[in-house]
């Protein structure tokens, strides 16, 4: 039974549990994109917008965080996540080693896009940019996803071109 969770994208700012330990981490061969159309907590199906998901890339590594869930609270916490993450069957649920600050590695939950599933994507920065700009589901605005997830990544001093790029970009189109 694995004990940890790995955030990449809104798990970062709002994992809607209380871990027990986070540790900066790392996870091999993956990337983290805006490939999935969210018609649920981001858009709609008739106004999809973006979110963040895992894309298996040879030789790429995505940073993020391992949370630890408390072994008392592990059953309650997965059935929350596995409700929230795979509200749609976009994402595929693995355990993957992730390796944290320390050097240990371990084995985490990890939510990837499923590259056959209808909501995934492949868009160019522009086209991205004008659908989060936009969009609205049921967790709130695009645009505040982008903004918390790129926001979390400064405080643990992550750097991602792309997403600097798009929150630049959706700020212009939303001031426009």
């Amino acid at each position: 039974m694995a004990e940890w969770v790995f955030a990449y994208g809104s798990l970062l700012w709002n994992p809607e549990f209380t871990p027990v330990e986070w540790r900066k981490a790392k996870l091999t061969d993956y990337h983290r994109s805006f490939c999935m159309l969210s018609i649920h907590h981001r858009g709609t199906p008739s106004d999809p917008g973006l979110v963040l998901a895992l894309d298996a890339k040879p030789n790429a590594a995505c940073d993020g965080l391992a949370l630890r869930i408390a072994p008392e609270d592990h059953d309650s916490v997965l059935a929350m996540l596995r409700e929230r993450e795979l509200v749609s069957s976009a994402y595929v649920e693995y355990l993957l080693p992730v390796q944290l600050d320390t050097g240990e590695m371990v084995e985490a939950y990890t939510y990837v896009i499923d590259p056959d599933h209808e909501q995934y994507c492949d868009y160019p920065l522009e086209k991205q940019a004008n659908l989060i700009a936009g969009a609205v589901g049921g967790r709130g605005p695009n645009h505040e996803y982008l903004e918390n997830t790129y926001g979390r990544l400064q405080e643990l001093g992550v750097d991602d071109a792309e997403l600097l790029w798009l929150v630049n970009r959706v700020r212009e189109l939303r001031a426009s």
